[in-house]
């Protein structure tokens, strides 16, 4: 088999004579591998085949069409596009999550222009381009559109700097688009009729549309019209301007849909008086229609009295997005109460501890919850509780992932949680407030995260608050082996609790931590470390400026980057660094810090 792959794909070389020469070894070797790489599709397996030798590392560059770089300051682009020739996809990841939180600024950086200039002259043949936490402009959309000849994806999340003429520029220069969705993004408020860029012919390939995040209304009339001649639309997320009067019509337009973003539900104020006079439609027969619907998400200023609407498709949902609808848990109840196949729901505390019961007694395939507060204020007396939480630990076993904000919390619930979901992959318990113990025995919150990383063997990612000691860092380094994300905020003692993390976890690769009692000594802990991680994010704790420049000189391929801004923008609070931001990098410092961001 080897022989005939070799002399398949590789001719012998010849002497100047005219006789043939016995056939690089190397060459044969590199042409097996790529068919055999080319089965590969683990980003981390393919990481690791490259190290091997220099031989597998051509093999494997030659052979990758997807990429992902979850930093775009750890590579230079002319790096990537020298590398790897044949990408289709790219998957790019600007600032640190912490970002979602205002802790960074807006202007830190995250540029996505100088990626679209190497990859319009590398990747003719690119078809996807995914961005998370960029700076996009109108001009890096234009230069997408007009670079790739058979683009297809487009999927921005929580990116920033464009507007609805970009937006306009992808829809009408890219005649293949199948995928077009803007989650999150902080998108321009511009005065321009995008939905009508989509050519009158071309778009029956389109797939997924999501605007949910555009603040800016559409011409209603030409969605209505694309998705009229979009037959295989299979997902679609509408903006708050769309009314449930308007989605009635689009749903009897695209019943073949399976994702739904519903905008507003509800009918604006004018126009709700005109059809209460006329007899409204029954919206419960659009839904009725779309039977292949399972996942349902939007919600924005919901009119409780239309939500009956939506239980037609209730017995098919595997996904249920409530985290913009404040609704209570009687209103929550006359849902979910049909929604026995759910796998993954968000929601707002406004459904109590009551409305997570419900869910818990309904809900016994669920897979991910997420619980967002409607008020973070420390001084706020929180709607859900430790109670809650322990009604979906014992109503939802095959739990694997949990994003739960509560103003109180208790050991108990939380190791009740760790035994009876053992397969929890994902564990984010943010008490709000400062070092918060134990409701019920003012004792500090160790034991409870202590539990989950004992218990939990699957475990990835952490999120912990409260009031912990070192005592719950040492269970973190002990047990906490598969950790990759750790985020704390809130806890500790000192030093002694991120040495433990940080020569315990071996497998971690993003540490964010706020609002901690971290100084010098913990962090110099983890220089044996710090290279095998993409970043490690401190702010508001006690590291001093010395501390960075120690660290920066052990570890000169580490790019540490301290913001420092005046006094009343609450810069650097005497000796100790307001904020500390540290990342590997192939190519060094980059050369567009703003003033504020000093590269040690």
């Amino acid at each position: 088999m080897s022989e005939d792959v070799g002399t398949s794909t590789c001719k012998p070389k010849t002497s100047v004579t005219g006789e043939y020469s016995v056939t690089n070894p190397d060459q044969v070797l590199e042409n097996v591998l790529e068919n055999v790489l080319i089965f590969l599709t683990s980003r981390r397996d393919r990481n690791a085949v490259s190290l091997v030798s220099k031989s597998w590392h051509r093999a494997e560059a030659h052979t990758r069409s997807d990429l992902f770089i979850g930093n775009c300051y750890s590579v230079a682009p002319v790096r990537v596009t020298g590398r790897f020739k044949r990408i289709r996809s790219v998957w790019l990841k600007g600032k640190p999550r912490f970002a979602d939180f205002s802790l960074m600024p807006a202007d830190w950086g995250a540029h996505f222009t100088p990626w679209a200039h190497a990859m319009a002259g590398a990747y003719r043949a690119l078809e996807k381009i995914c961005l998370k936490r960029m700076t996009v402009t109108n001009d890096d959309l234009g230069i997408i559109a007009r670079s790739f000849l058979n683009f297809k994806e487009i999927v921005l999340v929580c990116c920033d700097g464009f507007g609805a003429r970009g937006i306009g520029v992808i829809a009408s220069e890219c005649r293949n688009l199948r995928v077009l969705e803007l989650n999150e993004d902080e998108v321009l408020d511009e005065e321009f009729d995008w939905i009508s860029c989509f050519p009158m012919e071309g778009t029956s390939n389109l797939e997924s549309l999501c605007f949910d995040c555009v603040e800016s209304s559409v011409n209603f009339d030409a969605l209505e019209r694309l998705v009229a001649r979009s037959p295989l639309l299979k997902k679609l997320r509408l903006n708050r301007h769309v009314s449930i009067g308007q989605l009635y019509r689009l749903a009897l337009r695209a019943p073949q849909l399976t994702d739904l973003g519903t905008g507003s539900f509800s009918l604006p104020e004018v126009i709700g008086q005109q059809q209460a006079e006329n007899h409204e439609p029954d919206y419960g027969h659009a839904f009725a229609a779309c039977r292949s619907i399972i996942c349902l998400s939007g919600f924005r200023d919901l009119a409780p009295e239309y939500l009956p609407a939506i239980y037609p498709v209730c017995a098919n949902l595997t996904s249920l997005n409530l985290s913009y609808a404040n609704i209570d848990a009687q209103q929550l109840k006359a849902v979910i109460r049909h929604c026995h196949k759910l796998r993954v729901f968000w929601t707002l505390d406004s459904i109590c501890d009551e409305g997570l019961q419900a869910v818990a007694d309904t809900c016994k395939d669920l897979r991910e919850l997420r619980v967002f507060p409607i008020d973070a204020s420390e001084n706020a007396e929180g709607p859900v509780s430790e109670v809650g939480l322990l009604a979906i630990s014992l109503g939802c076993r095959k739990l694997e992932s949990v994003l739960y904000f509560c103003q109180q919390m208790t050991n108990a619930a939380v190791i009740a949680m760790s035994k009876n979901c053992p397969d929890l992959v994902v564990f984010r318990l943010c008490i709000i407030g400062r070092y918060r113990p134990d409701r019920a025995t003012g004792e500090p919150m160790d034991e409870g995260f202590g539990a989950i990383v004992k218990n939990c063997k699957k475990l990835t990612r952490l999120a912990v608050s409260g009031l912990l000691t070192d005592r719950a860092f040492s269970y973190i380094g002990q047990y906490g082996k598969l950790v990759r994300t750790l985020s704390v905020a809130f806890a500790a003692d000192g030093d002694t609790g991120l040495k433990y993390v940080l020569e315990g976890c071996t497998n971690l690769q993003k540490l964010e931590i706020r609002d901690s009692p971290f100084g010098d000594s913990g962090l110099l802990s983890g220089l044996h470390h710090f290279y095998n991680m993409r970043f490690v994010w401190l702010s508001s704790c006690r590291v001093t400026k010395q501390g960075c420049l120690e660290v920066a000189r052990r570890l000169p391929k580490l790019v540490v980057e301290v913001f420092r801004r005046d006094e009343e923008e609450g810069g650097e609070r005497g000796d100790f660094v307001n904020t500390l931001y540290m990342y590997r990098s192939l190519d060094g410092p980059r050369a567009d810090a703003p003033q504020f961001v000093k590269i040690l």
